[in-house]
């Protein structure tokens, strides 16, 4: 990468950062207080091991590849602006594209989940969505889980030989969708209905999302590809770095 492509790239992300903050609304997932205290406290034990396996991989990362780090920066302000524009949903939360699954393809499900707990922190604090109580409730749908089905469906289309820009599309865009899935199954076990308890809350809760969250996983997807296209045009050597162009994220073997 040239320096006249690296100010590109790193004006971008600025401009990315800067228009991604604008006035609070209500929820980032599931909003500040929403979750009973022994659910938070809960989800937020959960992430611990997934987010300290993520700390050693990033570090790996950035130790063994230090010129990736403007793309590691890059794909921390794409999650960060894709998952600030956001449509209400069901009560309690809302409907947004993610933005996990490119740094899922490019540095691997561990990685992000780092990058994604960043990025919540930030929003909760900066922007009001979400919150600190539902941090580790947020933090495991959108920076774990479903980073971690976006690599596995990567990592299978690629087994099968699926072209590469189909590829990328189906894991940025199934892994959006997982992360609904996640999140509509934390909200019905907090809140199972009164007839038909947690299986006929978790029915309501991924019906309703569907409606919005369908499209913006095909949205994300469509992103996902043209970002990773023009990254291969013009981030060639850090992508090859990264071990992209060999199938996989540098930090997982």
């Amino acid at each position: 990468m040239n320096k006249t492509q690296k100010k590109l790239v790193t004006l971008s992300t600025v401009l990315a950062i800067g228009f991604g903050i604008y006035p609070a609304a209500n929820a980032m997932h599931i909003m500040e207080g929403y979750l009973p205290v022994t659910y938070c406290v809960a989800w937020g034990i959960l992430c611990v091991p997934f987010l300290i396996t993520g700390f050693f991989s990033l570090k790996k990362t950035i130790q063994e590849h230090r010129k990736t780090l403007i793309l590691l920066a890059m794909a921390g302000a794409y999650a960060f602006v894709l998952s600030a524009l956001k449509i209400p949903s069901v009560t309690g939360s809302s409907s947004h594209m993610t933005g996990t699954g490119l740094g899922a393809i490019l540095f691997g499900p561990c990685a992000t989940g780092i990058l994604g707990l960043i990025v919540l922190l930030f929003q909760a604090v900066l922007l009001a969505h979400g919150g600190l109580t539902t941090l580790g409730a947020n933090t495991f749908s959108m920076a774990i889980a479903g980073p971690l089905l976006t690599f596995g469906i990567y990592k299978f289309c690629q087994k099968l030989k699926l072209n590469r820009m189909v590829t990328i599309f189906l894991a940025a865009s199934l892994g959006d969708l997982f992360t609904y899935c996640i999140t509509s199954f934390q909200l019905a076990l907090a809140y199972p209905s009164e007839v038909g308890g947690f299986a006929a809350s978790l029915g309501k809760f991924m019906g309703i999302f569907a409606a919005t969250q369908v499209p913006l996983a095909i949205i994300e997807g469509l992103l996902t590809v043209v970002v990773i296209m023009s990254l291969e045009s013009y981030a060639k050597s850090e992508l090859s770095a990264l071990g992209y162009f060999k199938g996989g994220a540098a930090n997982v073997k």
